[in-house]
């Protein structure tokens, strides 16, 4: 029976809930599945486990309101103009535009993010720009099937000009190829990875996947994830042979997240080694769904929660991991690739804990590492952030004392290459097509989509929202294909963080059970101008982190304390080619070293005091002037928490016993918090004063 056939009252008190374990949300998936409806999307091909949410056509999601600003300032800021910026890397003499510069990663790091930002935007100049890459890839595959350069160089400062079979780059070049199939439906690529696979199925039995390098064996997911993709469009029974060899040679995260020892060993695994290869477990869980891989993952965030985490959703690593000290550095690369990893698992799994995960990073981390005008990054962050200069800080790396300041191509420019990849995969994840014919919302911010649902009726969804400051999320559906109406189940996951979330439709409440950490579904006939709004109520909570102290959060956001900034630009004369011609220090112009005053048996509502701004620009939230949230809290300063090495000292213990005398002597004052995403400098981990 047709999903747009059914008649409304089989569905009007259809009131499904499921937890955030994601064998409930395959469960759901499968009870849908079973002859209710077809799928409009391709899902996972058996044997490959059946995935509760797909992901949908590239340029089906479009951004609005301040999401849509982020992606127009990436299209005229570094994203752009690139190869214009750095064309000793990105230009005519790029390996992978058929030339004898850099033969490696960063050419298809650019290209990742490149291409679905021109695609979401529908920017023709920005797709000119990609269709060149596009092209050389498949125009270079070999007879055997092997694609990309194959020509080592001798060394040149500034480039990667060996290792150009190396597995590793060509992992990043399927994923653009996937993408532009996506967008495009080139079934050039189906026979380019399809040959492809075929070459590596014999190949890594002799050159396995460490052969070259070892980036390739810790990040194998990627490489995964492209054979179970092409597999589902094919099937090729031989992509299945390949997912189990690929599996066996890449890294086992699996045993390294049970056994425990890495996480809790500073120094043990590369940062973005781990971004990436966190999610392989899941991958992989497709082919075999044994639970212990998905609880290997999440024993693993657990073990970088305790052991190196930080309060934006990032750890300790720079480059190595390096504990939960909130001065410790955190690579942009991580940020970006840790959201992909988070935006795959949670399309296999459909857990709330990785959406949250998501907007934790992308809310926090991301754009705070990058100027407003995406002209200059960070390559490392702090959570505790009060001076930024070039100097030598105390991370495991150090690239001419440029790893903090901001820049074009200071600290290492793999992060110049691979930082536009964040906000257009992130807006290509906020929604997915359902394993049982419907339309999911996991993540939220301003947005639109188009997509088919029951039984292959075009539906337009518009969510209109000033999330995550704003509470209210509002979706207005329409059928441009002319129908007045389907039937389809819309899911809405229901943050672990609200505790009485609302939903009503077009005015009227809705019956249906609204708990935290579920994907609720709404389950009924869709009519053109109904309305759903999702009110998702925002209290002041807060954690703990290294030495006891605590953060500060609303929704999504962590908040940190507002501190004056003072900007100044400074010219690279040692080693222009190497770092970039000019870089940023940011100096505080008024005081960072405060405690929040302990307030143990209150109620937060009595200690936190959340203030809405007006008149100010929604369009861009994400600078001090226009930070739509401010929160007010009673503070202190603690006189002997001063400046070590250009950054702000050992981390006072919090709630010490008997307390800090100094502190009895300084007065109280109102310390004011904005979104950790708004600031440069701050502090987010505070301190917690107990009287003396």
């Amino acid at each position: 029976m047709s999903g747009s056939k059914l008649n409304d009252t089989h569905w009007k008190h259809m009131i499904l809930t499921f937890r955030k374990h994601p064998l409930h949300a395959l469960l759901i998936a499968c009870l849908f599945s079973q002859g209710v409806m077809a799928q409009n999307y391709l899902n996972n091909r058996a044997p490959l486990i059946e995935k509760p949410y797909i992901e949908l056509p590239l340029g089906s999601i479009k951004p609005q309101g301040w999401l849509h600003e982020m992606l127009v300032r990436q299209k005229n800021g570094t994203t752009g103009q690139l190869d214009a910026l750095y064309p000793a890397v990105m230009g005519s003499r790029n390996g992978w535009l058929g030339g004898d510069g850099d033969q490696w990663e960063r050419g298809p790091y650019w290209i990742d993010g490149l291409l679905p930002l021109a695609y979401i935007l529908d920017d023709q100049a920005l797709k000119d720009k990609v269709q060149p890459w596009v092209e050389w890839a498949i125009a270079s595959q070999q007879p055997d099937g092997y694609f990309g350069p194959d020509k080592d160089y001798d060394p040149e400062p500034g480039l990667q000009r060996n290792n150009a079979r190396d597995w590793w780059p060509k992992m990043v070049v399927l994923k653009i190829l996937q993408q532009y199939h996506s967008a495009t439906g080139d079934e050039r690529v189906i026979r380019l990875m399809t040959s492809y696979f075929k070459y590596q199925l014999t190949t890594l039995k002799e050159k396995p996947l460490g052969h070259w390098t070892f980036w390739a064996e810790f990040r194998s997911g990627d490489n995964l994830q492209a054979v179970y993709w092409l597999y589902n469009i094919t099937g090729d029974a031989f992509l299945l042979d390949l997912a189990q060899l690929i599996h066996g040679q890449g890294k086992d995260f699996t045993t390294m997240f049970e056994q425990r020892e890495v996480l809790s060993t500073i120094g043990s695994i590369h940062c973005v080694n781990l971004a990436q290869g966190i999610k392989e477990p899941v991958i992989y869980y497709q082919q075999r769904p044994d639970k212990r891989f998905i609880d290997a993952v999440k024993l693993g965030f657990r073990d970088i929660r305790k052991f190196n985490g930080q309060p934006q959703g990032m750890y300790g690593g720079d480059e190595a991991l390096h504990g939960n000290i909130p001065t410790q550095g955190s690579e942009l690369c991580s940020a970006v690739e840790l959201m992909f990893s988070l935006e795959k698992m949670l399309e296999i799994t459909g857990d709330v804990d990785f959406a949250e995960h998501l907007e934790r990073v992308a809310f926090n981390a991301l754009p705070t590492q990058v100027t407003d005008d995406f002209m200059h990054r960070q390559y490392f962050q702090q959570a505790n952030q009060v001076q930024i200069q070039r100097r030598a800080y105390n991370f495991n790396i150090n690239h001419g004392e440029t790893d903090l300041v901001f820049g074009l191509l200071t600290g290492y420019p793999c992060c110049t290459a691979n930082m536009h990849q964040g906000w257009p995969k992130f807006t290509q994840n906020l929604w997915y097509a359902t394993a049982d014919s419907g339309l999911a919302a996991l993540v939220y911010s301003p947005s639109a989509v188009t997509a088919k649902v029951a039984d292959g009726v075009d539906v337009s969804v518009v969510e209109e929202t000033h999330y995550p400051f704003d509470e209210s999320i509002r979706f207005s559906f329409r059928f441009p294909g002319g129908e007045e109406a389907a039937t389809f189940p819309f899911h809405l996951r229901i943050p672990t963080w609200c505790a009485a979330a609302q939903i009503k439709i077009n005015g009227r409440p809705w019956e249906g059970k609204t708990e935290a950490g579920n994907i609720v579904v709404v389950a009924r006939t869709w009519r053109s101008g109904d309305r759903l709004e999702l009110v998702l109520p925002m209290e002041v909570s807060t954690s703990r982190w290294h030495e006891n102290s605590m953060a500060v959060e609303r929704g999504p956001v962590v908040y940190a304390l507002k501190i004056a900034e003072r900007w100044e630009k400074k010219t690279i004369a040692d080693d222009p080619a190497r770092f970039g011609k000019e870089y940023y220090e940011v100096y505080p112009e008024t005081p960072w070293n405060y405690g929040i005053l302990d307030f143990t048996g209150k109620d937060t509502k009595d200690v936190f005091s959340v203030v809405k701004r007006k008149d100010i620009d929604l369009t861009y939230p994400w600078n001090p002037e226009n930070a739509p949230v401010e929160i007010k809290v009673a503070g202190k300063r603690i006189p002997s928490w001063q400046l070590y090495n250009g950054m702000a000292g050992p981390l006072p213990h919090s709630s010490i016993i008997y307390g800090i005398q100094s502190t009895n002597e300084m007065p109280v004052e109102e310390l004011t918090l904005i979104p950790y995403g708004a600031t440069t400098l701050r502090i987010s981990a505070f301190p917690v004063i107990v009287p003396y």
